[in-house]
């Protein structure tokens, strides 16, 4: 490496009378290159603590209370933050909608397409009643006009009536719940691209009955695609298996989930994306 410099004389009376160096010396080059690393680590932070309170405003303060259910979120965001969400919709006929879904990217934009999203739903909710299907088919056709070409939202959405069980639900593109029933865990499986993607977009829909001490599990992919220091991922059969046996404990079903999550990762685990969950449960008998 060559360092280069440029000196500047004032004459007076045939003499240098003056001298001036402009130059850059190594020690010059590494300071200046360590306080653009650190500006640079400050908008970056930055970025991240925006990011972080746009998502933050915009996730529920409240969950719904009904008589005989039970809903727990679980909610943690990665340093990095992602572009997770999740809501409730208080709906005519004492009706309540359960969003889950996941905005592509990171920090302020992926924030921005979650905010964006939830608002949309919230309306379509309230304007389209009783169909999830049609809910997310209004969506996707809104925010297809209004998020860069190179984003998209996956999303599950159901609509609960208390009273009978009655859960209809529809997905675009969302990884799919598990229904814990009578021992076991299976899968809620519904057609449907990710919001944001392609016009004309159908959403199959699909219902089923909660039985009392039944429970649903949402979630994201940051719990299953959490890795062990091996690179193992915690992967969709271990979930299954997981909710399968535990699904029926009167603990919540997420604290069992995340202790196991834990245990695998291990202690020098850094999470890498956000972690989202929520649980429907009938009761098994009304309190």
């Amino acid at each position: 490496m060559t360092y280069k410099a440029i000196v500047i004389h004032r004459i007076s009376g045939g003499k240098i009378a003056e001298e001036w160096g402009l130059g850059t010396t190594g020690s010059d080059l590494m300071g200046q290159r360590l306080e653009q690393e650190r500006i640079e680590r400050e908008l970056i932070e930055q970025e991240m603590r925006v990011a972080r309170r746009i998502q933050q405003a915009s996730l529920p303060k409240v969950v719904p209370k009904l008589e005989g259910w039970q809903i727990t979120p679980f909610y943690r965001p990665a340093r990095e933050v992602g572009g997770d969400f999740y809501d409730f919709h208080l709906l005519p006929e004492s009706r309540v909608g359960l969003v889950v879904g996941d905005a592509t990217g990171k920090g302020v934009p992926a924030a921005l397409v979650m905010s964006t999203t939830l608002g949309m739903l919230q309306l379509a909710a309230r304007a389209l009643g009783s169909s999830p299907g049609e809910v997310l088919e209004q969506v996707n056709e809104t925010l297809l006009a209004r998020i860069p070409s190179n984003m998209f939202v996956t999303c599950f959405y159901a609509i609960l009536k208390p009273k009978s069980g009655i859960v209809s639900y529809a997905n675009a593109g969302h990884d799919l719940p598990y229904l814990w029933h009578a021992g076991a865990a299976e899968e809620l499986r519904t057609r449907g691209m990710p919001l944001g993607l392609m016009p004309g977009m159908y959403y199959e829909e699909k219902q089923i009955v909660l039985q009392k001490g039944d429970s649903a599990l949402l979630y994201t992919d940051g719990l299953v695609e959490a890795h062990d220091p091996e690179g193992e991922m915690f992967g969709f059969p271990r979930l299954q298996a997981l909710v399968s046996e535990h699904g029926e404990e009167e603990r919540s079903l997420e604290e069992t989930l995340l202790e196991e999550l834990y245990s695998f990762v291990g202690e020098s685990w850094e999470q890498e994306d956000d972690i989202t969950l929520v649980t429907l449960r009938r009761s098994s008998s009304l309190s």
